[in-house]
């Protein structure tokens, strides 16, 4: 379980993430001005990654950012402030990524796992709704119960939940899980998402966008 801060003066939006992160398997908090994130660090310093916004009332981002980097936690910027020179000043002052809101929480989740793992906090486990995915074992579990998958169904899983409420093109998922340039024939991946979806009972979480490919929403 990674332990993740969410500084963020908009409510709705940090406790959006606070939802989102936890269905993902994140142990959450959410701090809603720079002065109680920094009170929060000092009491408990075990974060794993936070998400900072960086126009916030008390001390703002860029501040909060060199109270952070002594303790070598991961930042990732979520802000408004989209400007390219804006970009690279968040990064040149140390953040790990920088995302532009409106942001997909899917996208989020995708990039903070990028994050985690760049930065050694390798991921063991993902979830999504009732079920669990044991990166390492390549099991999951269901409710509990494990479910037996094929290897191309795992990947496929894997890949849906890392990225999802986005849409995965299918000459582009069949690429990354099959290791092979997609000539253009879609039999074999549709059959996988079919059975997929048969296996887990995710008929209404594995939506196909017509002409598309598929999104796991949720």
């Amino acid at each position: 379980m990674y332990n993740i801060l969410i500084v963020e003066d908009d409510e709705a939006i940090a406790n959006l993430l606070y939802v989102e992160l936890k269905d993902a398997g994140y142990d959450c908090t959410c701090a809603y001005d720079g002065k109680c994130a920094a009170d929060i660090l000092e009491e408990k310093m075990d974060f794993d990654l936070v998400l900072l916004d960086i126009m916030l009332p008390e001390i703002d981002g860029y501040e909060l950012l060199e109270y952070i980097k002594p303790m070598e936690i991961p930042v990732i910027f979520l802000t408004a402030k989209g400007a390219l020179k804006e970009r690279i000043q968040g990064l040149n002052l140390g953040a790990d990524d920088y995302i532009v809101k409106p942001f997909q929480t899917g996208e989020v989740i995708a990039r903070m796992a990028a994050v985690l793992r760049r930065c050694g906090k390798s991921i063991n486990q993902i979830t999504f709704s009732d079920v669990i995915v044991d990166l390492e074992s390549r099991k999951v579990l269901q409710n509990g119960v494990e479910i037996e998958l094929t290897m191309k169904e795992f990947d496929l899983l894997v890949d849906l939940i890392q990225n999802r409420n986005i849409v995965q093109q299918r000459d582009k998922l069949y690429e990354k899980v099959w290791k092979q340039p997609f000539m253009g024939d879609t039999r074999t991946l549709d059959t996988h998402i079919q059975r997929l979806r048969k296996k887990l009972g995710w008929e209404k979480y594995i939506k196909t966008v017509f002409r598309i490919g598929y999104r796991l929403e949720g």
